[in-house]
C-alpha cells in the first residue's frame, strides 16, 4: 500500500497516469456509440443471435485481438488493428525496399516519415474494410434490412458517412495511442487492446458461473456437483482445471517475460598515467521472448482471413468446391490445420519481429565502439554472428511458449467444451496480452519510482 502512495508524491507520474485514464476512458465511452444509420436495439439482437453461433465466436476472437466492437457496429467498430496491419505492411516492405530501409535507419526524421506512411495506408485499410463489412451485414434479402435503418441505408449519403465515420474512429484511435505514448505511460496501442479485452473478462465470467432464470442471474446448479458437466453445465472440477490454467499462465509469461540470457562482456583496459581504467566484467541481457504478444496478434489476425475467403469460394463456385467449405470449417472451428497454421505463424512472427527489433551487427558495432567485448570472440562480425546465433535458439525457446499459450483454449474447448471465448480469457492469448501489457505497465511506473529514490512497486 504504502509503494501505491508513493505514485502520488510524485506529480509527473500522477499526472501521467490521470492523462492515461482519461484517455482509456473515451476509448471506452466511443466503444459504445453505435453508427447513424444502424437501429441498436435490431443490432443488439442480431449480435446475440450470432454470439451463440461460430460465426459470432470470430467476430469475439476478432475484436479481442483489435480493441473493437465489430458485433454492434460502433464508430470504433474496426478497432486500432487496421493501423497494426499497415505497420506489419510497411514492416514486410523495408525489408525488401531499400528506400524504406534507408528511412529507418535516419533516426528521428525517417521514424517521422515512416510513421506518415503509416498512417495514410492505415486510412486506405480502413475505408476497404469498412466498406466491405457494411456491406457484407446487409446483403439483399439478409438479416442486415433489419440491423440498419431502412430510411437512411436506402441512402449513399448515410452509407458513406458510415464508412469515414468508422474510419475516422480508427484514426482518433490511432491518435489516442499516440497521444498516450507522449503524454501518458504505457504502450498507447497495447493499452488500448488490453482495456477491450479487460471490459470482456467480466462478461466472460458471468458467462461461466451465472445463468439467467427467469431474467434473474444465479448462480449454475452444476458448479456443486462433482462429474458429468461440461463448458456450458460447467462443474466443480471444470472450474479447478480453469482457475489453474489462470494461474498457470499467468505464472508462465510472468517468467518468461523476465527470463534473460545474460552474455558476458569485458571492458576494454586503459592506463592513464598511473591508474588503470576499466577492465570491468558485464552482462548483455538478451531477453528470452523478444517479441513478446505482437506474434500471436498478427498471427490470429492472419487466420482470420481463410475463413472468409474460403467461404466466398464456396459461395462463388457450389459446385466443386466443397474443399473450400471443408477448410473454412476446419479454420473457424480451430481444427488440426488451423492449430498448425497457428504455430508457424506464431514461428514465423517471432523470428521476423526480433530480427527487425534485434541488430546483432549493431550492437557489434557499439561494442566495440565503447571498447568492450565479449571474451572468445574478436570483436566486429564474430561477435555479430555469435549474437546471432545466440538470439535464433533463445527465440525459438520463446516461440514455442507463445504456441502453447496459443492453443490451449482450443485443447481446453475440445476436451472441457468450454466456449472459446470464454477459453481464451482464462487459458490463453486474451490473459498473455494482458498480463504482458501490465508488467510492461509497472516496469514504467517502477522506473519513476526508482529514479526519485521510491521503491518499485515489485520490491518489499
Amino acid at each position: 500500500m504504502n509503494h501505491l502512495l508513493n505514485i502520488l508524491k510524485i506529480p509527473d507520474l500522477t499526472r501521467k497516469i490521470g492523462i492515461t485514464l482519461v484517455f482509456l476512458a473515451v476509448y471506452r465511452l466511443g466503444y459504445h456509440v453505435p453508427l447513424p444509420i444502424v437501429d441498436p436495439a435490431a443490432m443488439r439482437s442480431w449480435a446475440e443471435q450470432v454470439a451463440a453461433g461460430q460465426f459470432g465466436q470470430l467476430f469475439a476472437l476478432a475484436s479481442m485481438f483489435s480493441g473493437s466492437n465489430l458485433g454492434m457496429l460502433t464508430i470504433f467498430g474496426l478497432g486500432i488493428m487496421p493501423y497494426i496491419s499497415a505497420s506489419i505492411i510497411l514492416q514486410l516492405l523495408a525489408s525488401v525496399i531499400p528506400a524504406l530501409e534507408k528511412l529507418q535507419k535516419e533516426g528521428e526524421m525517417g521514424r517521422r516519415k515512416i510513421n506518415e506512411m503509416t498512417r495514410w495506408l492505415t486510412v486506405g485499410i480502413c475505408l476497404i474494410q469498412s466498406a466491405m463489412y457494411l456491406r457484407m451485414l446487409a446483403p439483399a434479402g439478409a438479416a442486415g434490412e433489419n440491423v440498419f435503418r431502412p430510411d437512411l441505408y436506402q441512402s449513399w449519403f448515410y452509407y458513406l458517412t458510415a464508412v469515414i465515420t468508422m474510419t475516422a474512429g480508427t484514426v482518433f484511435l490511432m491518435w489516442l495511442g499516440e497521444q498516450i505514448d507522449e503524454y501518458g505511460i504505457g504502450n498507447g496501442i497495447s493499452l488500448l487492446i488490453m482495456a477491450g479485452i479487460v471490459a470482456r473478462i467480466p462478461e466472460a465470467t458471468r458467462m461461466f458461473i451465472f445463468e439467467d432464470v427467469g431474467g434473474v442471474a444465479r448462480v449454475r446448479e452444476s458448479l456443486f456437483r462433482l462429474g458429468g458437466g461440461s463448458g456450458t453445465e460447467p462443474t466443480v472440477e471444470i472450474l479447478v482445471v480453469m482457475v489453474l490454467l489462470f494461474l498457470g499462465v499467468v505464472l508462465g509469461v510472468i517468467a518468461m517475460t523476465k527470463a534473460q540470457r545474460r552474455i558476458p562482456m569485458q571492458s576494454a583496459r586503459h592506463v592513464r598515467g598511473r591508474r588503470v581504467m576499466g577492465g570491468q566484467r558485464n552482462w548483455l541481457p538478451l531477453r528470452i521472448n523478444q517479441a513478446g504478444v505482437m506474434p500471436i496478434i498478427f498471427a490470429g489476425s492472419l487466420l482470420m482471413i481463410p475463413v472468409f475467403l474460403f467461404d466466398f469460394i464456396a459461395q462463388l463456385a457450389p459446385r466443386g468446391s466443397g474443399w473450400a467449405a471443408a477448410l473454412a470449417d476446419d479454420f473457424r472451428n480451430h481444427r488440426y490445420i488451423y492449430t498448425l497454421c497457428y504455430i508457424a505463424l506464431i514461428y514465423f512472427f517471432c523470428y521476423f519481429w526480433t530480427a527487425i527489433t534485434f541488430n546483432p551487427k549493431d550492437i557489434s558495432e557499439n561494442l566495440k565502439e565503447y571498447g568492450s567485448f565479449i571474451p572468445g570472440y574478436r570483436p566486429g562480425k564474430s561477435t555479430a554472428d555469435y549474437l546471432e546465433k545466440v538470439m535464433v535458439r533463445i527465440t525459438y525457446v520463446g516461440a514455442a511458449f507463445l504456441a502453447v499459450v496459443a492453443i490451449v483454449p482450443t485443447i481446453v474447448t475440445a476436451t472441457l467444451q468450454v466456449p472459446p471465448i470464454i477459453a481464451q480469457f482464462y487459458g490463453g492469448t486474451g490473459l498473455l496480452i494482458v498480463v504482458s501489457v501490465a508488467l510492461d505497465l509497472v516496469q514504467r511506473i517502477n522506473s519513476h519510482l526508482v529514479m526519485r529514490n521510491y521503491p518499485g512497486l515489485t520490491e518489499d
